[in-house]
């Protein structure tokens, strides 16, 4: 008789569950534990099967489909946010939304079928940045430095003698 300990799927998704959703610095909704708890012992399943979360089909395509939470058309509905297609909330910037997915902005596009110059930054919030980058003078310092020196270097260019080397 062996004495090994097998735990189930069940057991084993809920004690992961337990352990990341007790940590201080997850931050998850009430409605979203359900889920996350289907996924987590989904996920468990398929391990414990051999087969790798995200392992690709015999096609060569990705297992997993990934519906997403709002139409595309939704999601650049309002001027002052973005609403990310894979849980639906509003966001000004989704550079960080997606890295905490664990996804560029390239593999977001491509995992949803978006065209190449969808925006991962609200319009009025890069419009308020930009704004705000002028007001404060960023960028012109160099600009100005250009034109200060475009200006005097005419008005400069005198013809010199050659330096000679002093050599004894």
């Amino acid at each position: 008789m062996s004495d090994e300990y097998t735990p189930n799927a069940v057991e084993l998704a809920t004690e992961l569950a337990i352990a990341w959703l007790g940590n201080p610095n997850n931050r998850v909704a009430a409605d979203d534990v359900p889920a996350f708890l289907e996924k987590m012992h989904r996920t468990v399943t398929e391990l414990a099967q051999g087969s790798s979360p995200g392992q690709a089909t015999e096609d060569g395509g990705p297992q997993q489909e990934y519906p997403p939470a709002v139409s595309v058309r939704k999601s650049l509905g309002s001027k002052d946010h973005i609403i990310s297609l894979i849980d639906g909330k509003p966001y000004k910037t989704l550079r960080r939304h997606l890295s905490g997915h664990g996804l560029t902005p390239e593999q977001y596009r491509e995992r949803y079928n978006l065209k190449a110059d969808y925006p991962m930054v609200a319009e009025n919030y890069s419009a308020a940045r930009r704004e705000m980058a002028h007001k404060i003078g960023l960028g012109r310092q160099g600009r100005e430095a250009k034109t200060a020196a475009a200006a005097a270097a005419p008005a400069t260019k005198t013809k010199r003698a050659p330096l000679r080397p002093k050599f004894k």
